[in-house]
């Protein structure tokens, strides 16, 4: 046997990545997948906001133990900020304004750290490894979206420079519920830890005391 799906285990010092959670990612109210691109093409409607919930509960719980949350997104293209990503899939690139906000109920607040990338992945072009490693964390929980997009490349990136991750399965999503579902068996197949939120949050609460101290 491979071992294919065995539990990676977590470290002692995490992170949150909440990944691309945008109005642009999910429209400006729940609506339909079928409504929900007419107003953002990049939508996935109603499952980003069934995610939003969790993804909010698990910055809560950041906050609360005061460790780093991290907000990769995709930045408005200025310039010459050209990409074959870009190239493959126009219109993320051409929303409206508005549609770059960060969803109220997930938001940064003044001194987390933004993540502009213009990459599926959080850590291609980015300064995230870096800071990681500078600040001692050794896992990471990823959230946002999409499920088969960003979230995989980040994870797989993370796998590679020997972070471990979880998932929290409810606390990222996709346009198609096959696809999320595909993802996430792939990644608990290989690359990282799938649970609900609730046995990651459980999880996270066993950590030590001395991991809760935020890194400077």
């Amino acid at each position: 046997m491979a071992g294919l799906g065995g539990a990676a285990g977590f470290g002692n010092r995490p992170a949150l990545l909440a990944i691309d959670v945008q109005y642009r990612s999910m429209g400006d109210r729940p609506m339909p997948i079928r409504e929900a691109i007419e107003q953002y093409p990049t939508s996935c409607g109603e499952a980003g906001w069934h995610a939003v919930a969790h993804i909010a509960e698990l910055i809560g719980l950041f906050r609360e133990k005061k460790w780093p949350v991290i907000f990769p997104h995709v930045a408005r293209k200025v310039g010459h900020d050209h990409g074959t990503f870009s190239a493959k899939i126009p219109g993320i690139m051409r929303i409206p304004p508005e549609g770059y906000d960060f969803v109220r109920e997930a938001a940064p607040e003044p001194g987390e750290l933004l993540l502009p990338k213009t990459q599926a992945s959080a850590f291609f072009g980015t300064p995230l490894a870096t800071y990681l490693i500078g600040g001692g964390i050794d896992s990471l929980v990823v959230t946002g979206c999409t499920t088969s997009g960003c979230v995989r490349a980040s994870v797989v990136d993370a796998c590679a420079l020997n972070f471990k991750s979880m998932v929290p399965s409810d606390a990222v999503y996709d346009r198609s519920p096959t696809s999320h579902a595909v993802n996430l068996f792939d990644i608990a197949s290989k690359y990282a830890d799938v649970a609900p939120t609730q046995a990651v949050v459980e999880r996270l609460r066993t950590l030590p005391e001395a991991a809760a101290r935020r890194t400077d």
